[in-house]
């Protein structure tokens, strides 16, 4: 199995890579993300591999990195989400907002990709919730309820700036920064203010 490439940039597709290792051209497809990191035609670039071995070919997928490597691993896990569309998935979230997406259970933003319709969008936010935490969702996981301790304090903030008006993910988001800045064991009410505070700017 091959696992990594590093070789000189021959041609890039609209989803496609071809490398040039030691005279021999390897075709790769990445996400939008990764290939929009890579160099022009020429440059050297060095991309993580994950190899598809089927009865009829051999297809050989590349990424910028190894998060980026293992979010394709767990989305291609998912029923219904195959190669292509997890590529899909990754071009318009990375692998940060990704996780961010994961942890709020922001079905719209998975949406966004080509082929995502609600329904899998809620089977991946679903299913990739408990998986996640193995690509360490660290604070994000926390400010959600990942955390056994202080979990439930943040998700009463998340659903109190909801009930404000304001749209999960973004409550998510000010709630996940309020407990980066306040800490682990602050208060609901305390949350709540720093959230609406960061939601102001």
């Amino acid at each position: 199995m091959i696992g990594k490439l590093t070789g000189l940039i021959d041609s890039l597709g609209d989803d496609w890579v071809l490398i040039d290792v030691g005279g021999v051209g390897y075709m790769v497809f990445c996400s939008g993300r990764t290939l929009g990191l890579l160099p022009p035609a020429g440059g050297a670039a060095s991309l993580w591999i994950e190899t598809h071995v089927r009865e009829d070919h051999i297809h050989l997928f590349g990424f910028a990195d190894q998060a980026e490597r293992d979010w394709y691993r767990l989305l291609n896990g998912v029923q219904g989400v195959g190669a292509k569309m997890a590529l899909a998935i990754l071009s318009v979230l990375p692998p940060a907002e990704l996780v961010q997406a994961i942890a709020a259970q922001d079905k719209a933003a998975l949406a966004r990709a080509s082929g995502v319709g609600p329904k899998l969008a809620g089977r991946i936010a679903l299913e990739l919730k408990d998986k996640a935490g193995g690509i360490a969702l660290g604070p994000v996981a926390l400010a959600n309820g990942g955390s056994r301790a202080g979990g439930g304090v943040s998700e009463d903030a998340v659903s109190a700036l909801v009930n404000l008006g304001y749209r999960r993910a973004e409550a998510f988001s000010a709630v996940a920064k309020a407990m980066g800045d306040l800490g682990g064991e602050a208060p609901v009410e305390a949350l709540i203010r720093a959230g609406l505070k960061e939601l102001a700017q």
